[in-house]
């Protein structure tokens, strides 16, 4: 008895902090997205009003909304599997055994995420410039036309991805170092001595055994692409055509440029449930590959 105390009363200050500066918030957003808060009801309390699930409702209605989905989705769906392929890619560089200074290679690959955000997507919006841009000076050497990458509905979402995959691969490269220098060297060394070439000791011993880290680096790379904001906000501000309008931009412009605080709430709520049930699925699939 004394020791379930004892242990309450030590873990009572982070739980007193989590529930300050977590859940209260959360509650209290919840509890202005069942309102109609706005500027007005900023300056005075009594002009707030109770709408319940009308928020809800309107923007399951709401075509800008649907819009704004479909861009994160599509986001998502692409540049998860490109961010998880190069991340996997570059660990397996930088921790091969006939790589020179992987140290080097290491800080190299990781220092984008660390990079402040800002500064690097001026030097992409240079890099992706119509005419002065140094990628469409290498697409022009190839003889292709330039690409209006930020200008072009078509390509300002692609041009994004290659940017986000860019700064964030770096972060899963570590954990996916971290992975194969965990898995014992005695299973390549059987696996050479059973006549096994390259390609089949990734696709034999490599690959499954980095299952679980797979399946982590999935689910975080996932719920972090969900909420793709600063990429657009930094380098169309959600254009052309809001083609790169996402979830997060959306909620941003009601909460901050309407100022329709409880519209906002409800779709930060609704971007929750969607990731929570995409990261549910993950792992309902995982759990069903491991069986099988």
């Amino acid at each position: 008895m004394r020791a379930g105390l004892a242990g309450w009363a030590f873990a009572a200050p982070a739980l007193i902090i989590i529930g300050v500066f977590f859940f209260a918030p959360v509650l209290g957003a919840f509890a202005v997205s069942l309102t109609d808060f706005d500027l007005y009801a900023l300056a005075d309390l009594r002009n707030l009003r109770f709408v319940g699930l009308d928020n809800y409702l309107e923007l399951l209605e709401s075509r800008d909304f649907w819009r704004a989905l479909g861009n994160t989705c599509y986001f998502v769906a692409a540049g998860v599997p490109l961010s998880i392929g190069a991340s996997l890619a570059a660990a397996l560089l930088v921790n091969s055994r006939l790589t020179r200074l992987p140290a080097f290679f290491r800080t190299v690959f990781f220092a984008p995420v660390v990079a402040t955000l800002v500064a690097v997507a001026l030097v992409w919006r240079y890099l992706l410039h119509t005419r002065y841009g140094l990628i469409n000076w290498g697409l022009g050497g190839l003889g292709l036309s330039p690409i209006d990458w930020l200008g072009n509905p078509h390509w300002a979402m692609p041009a994004i991805i290659l940017f986000a995959v860019w700064k964030n691969f770096g972060y899963n490269m570590i954990i996916f170092v971290a992975a194969l220098q965990s898995i014992p060297g005695d299973l390549y060394e059987a696996a050479h001595l059973d006549g096994a070439n390259g390609w089949q000791e990734f696709s034999r011993v490599t690959l499954p055994l980095l299952r679980p880290t797979t399946m982590l680096v999935g689910v975080l790379t996932v719920a972090g692409y969900f909420q793709l904001f600063a990429e657009p906000y930094v380098m169309t501000e959600g254009g052309p055509l809001q083609s790169t309008m996402s979830v997060l931009y959306l909620m941003y412009e009601q909460g901050f440029k309407w100022w329709n605080l409880g519209s906002a709430s409800a779709i930060a709520f609704l971007l929750f449930l969607i990731v929570l049930a995409v990261t549910a699925l993950e792992l309902r699939l995982s759990r069903r590959r491991e069986a099988a």
